[in-house]
């Protein structure tokens, strides 16, 4: 229950902020609709059920301001009437719809990411691997390659005037 609620509020923001920020462009309503109908289901699963879990508030934000404009800017490129701003209109919508997300992330967190599953299996500790290694000392070999490629050269160049 406590998702349904959280997807509702969230659907509210995007709508809210894509009609101020789109409406100015000439967008129909029914258009914003469509988009931000599209954005919460998209953003909510991705953003929210599995980016916030797993890595928690900054990184689910930057993907949620990343997928929204992107989404933005494609919906409104290929789905809708073309506008001149569209870039613009879509950077300002999605950096607004990530500053409501930061706030948006703590009200999951707090109320509903207990019913979020996190599978038993997944390990935590593959984010934060290091890869060790030990270095060998090389040099004493390259000397002595060195000295028999020199021998080797002086060899040839022996060879080659010699004949």
């Amino acid at each position: 229950m406590d998702s349904i609620r959280a997807i509702i509020i969230k659907f509210i923001m995007i709508t809210a902020v894509i009609w101020i920020v789109f409406g100015l462009y000439g967008f129909s309503f029914g258009d914003i609709i469509v988009s931000s109908v599209l954005l919460t289901g998209v953003s909510y699963i991705v953003g929210d059920r599995i980016i916030l879990p797993r890595f928690g508030n900054v990184a689910a934000t930057l993907a949620d301001f990343a997928l929204v404009f992107i989404m933005l800017w494609f919906l409104g490129s290929y789905l809708f009437e073309p506008i001149v701003g569209l870039g613009t209109a879509s950077f300002i919508a999605a950096l607004i719809i990530g500053v409501g997300e930061v706030m948006f992330h703590r009200y999951l967190e707090r109320e509903v990411l207990d019913e979020i599953p996190i599978p038993e299996d997944y390990d935590f500790r593959r984010l934060m691997q290091t890869e060790f290694g030990s270095e060998e000392d090389f040099m004493s070999n390259d000397r002595d390659l060195l000295d028999e490629e020199k021998a080797w050269l002086e060899r040839e160049k022996d060879d080659y005037y010699s004949d």
